[in-house]
């Protein structure tokens, strides 16, 4: 019989925290699938000029201007390809209305508490203050990000900006 839903529960937890799983290269991320709107496959946006590389630009989506941010870009990325499986994750974070370009959307998984480990001390890929823990599943890590906090408030008044210049 086929599962009727990607949601995975872990040890037969009732509860859990949910988190969708997006890759960035070879690794995997976790943010709170609450604040994920929809999914949708990557199409070309509208450059806006004097926005710094990670922000792509803007799109319409149904009458409402969407600032797209390329995560691969602001993580560091090498080798930002844009294929068949590149999606942008519509985030509602507050009032804001924000797209992230990710390389892919694997599943969804419920993690327990004792499932959530604290970041660690250091962090290769993006500075501590974003993540909100590691979670391990099996023999697979996540890195869980606060998408809040990794838009920081400045980033956010760029979004609010390039938006503003397009509606």
């Amino acid at each position: 019989m086929a599962e009727t839903n990607n949601v995975t529960n872990l040890d037969g937890e009732a509860s859990g925290q949910e988190f969708l799983v997006f890759t960035l290269g070879d690794e995997e991320y976790g943010i709170d699938i609450l604040k994920v709107q929809e999914i949708r496959g990557y199409d070309q946006v509208t450059r806006i000029a004097n926005t710094p590389p990670f922000i792509k630009g803007v799109t319409n989506l149904r009458g409402v201007i969407v600032p797209i941010v390329d995560l691969r870009i602001k993580f560091a990325k090498s080798d930002v390809v844009y294929n068949e499986n590149t999606v942008v994750i519509v985030l509602t974070l507050g009032q804001r209305v924000v797209g992230i370009v990710v390389d892919g959307v694997s599943d969804v998984l419920s993690l327990t508490s004792d499932q959530i480990r604290p970041a660690p001390e250091f962090a290769v890929t993006l500075s501590t203050e974003y993540l909100t823990g590691l979670g391990a599943v099996g023999e697979r890590m996540l890195i869980l990000v606060n998408i809040e906090k990794l838009l920081n408030s400045e980033e956010m008044a760029l979004l609010d900006n390039a938006a503003a210049r397009v509606a």
